[in-house]
């Protein structure tokens, strides 16, 4: 018997073959990338989430604060100048200029602007000494902390540094009980903080991060 084969069809099948294994590495490829990830711009396998920075907000000056004040090349001019209750400074040749919300730097230009009428090309450095800062920078403490107190915050403060600053807790005070108040998106939210176990027992997961704005509320313990 006789089989007459049509070599046309032989070599499509061969060519189909031939794409076939062409072909297969592509599909794998689809396949590994559909499970790990390739879209351009996506997180990628292995990596972790990328954390959050918090803002570092320049210090604002604020009423209570005490600056040095440099006029270089004029030690007549310079000198230590306390912001008053009202948030203005007074300084020689310039009276009355707010200081309260400005940055040092933005303070230096003012204070510059209002001695160029005394002083050629007058340069001035303002260098926060005492701090207080504005009240939406400050952390304040309540209740039975040894000393309670407005304190000024600063990058990265924690609730242990401000128990510290306060002379740590009283006799009477309830430790787990003490909470955190702080305005979200204009809200008002409680954040629970166990003192007690922070301090008593170095529990550092209670050792919570402060913003400024915030007001620490330790309670009295009852009877």
């Amino acid at each position: 018997m006789f089989v007459l084969y049509d070599h046309t069809k032989v070599a499509t099948v061969r060519e189909s073959m031939s794409v076939g294994r062409r072909v297969h590495p592509v599909i794998l490829s689809l396949v590994t990338c559909l499970a790990g990830g390739c879209a351009s711009g996506s997180q990628q396998v292995g990596e972790g989430p990328t954390p959050l920075r918090e803002p570092q907000a320049e210090y604002r000056v604020g009423p209570g604060d005490m600056l040095r004040i440099v006029v270089f090349g004029h030690t007549d001019l310079s000198g230590q100048v306390p912001v008053r209750p009202d948030g203005y400074v007074s300084m020689p040749l310039v009276d009355d200029v707010l200081a309260a919300g400005k940055t040092p730097t933005e303070l230096s230009r003012d204070l510059e602007a209002g001695l160029a009428e005394f002083v050629r090309t007058p340069k001035v450095s303002v260098i926060v000494e005492d701090f207080q800062g504005t009240s939406a920078d400050q952390i304040k403490v309540v209740g039975q902390g040894v000393a309670p107190k407005t304190l000024p915050y600063r990058n990265n403060m924690t609730v242990l540094d401000v128990v510290i600053a306060v002379g740590g807790l009283n006799e009477f005070a309830a430790g787990n009980r003490a909470r955190i108040m702080r305005v979200v998106d204009g809200k008002s939210v409680v954040i629970p903080v166990r003192l007690k176990d922070l301090i008593d027992k170095g529990k550092m997961e209670a050792n919570v991060k402060v913003l400024p704005g915030d007001v620490l509320v330790i309670p009295e313990s009852r009877l």
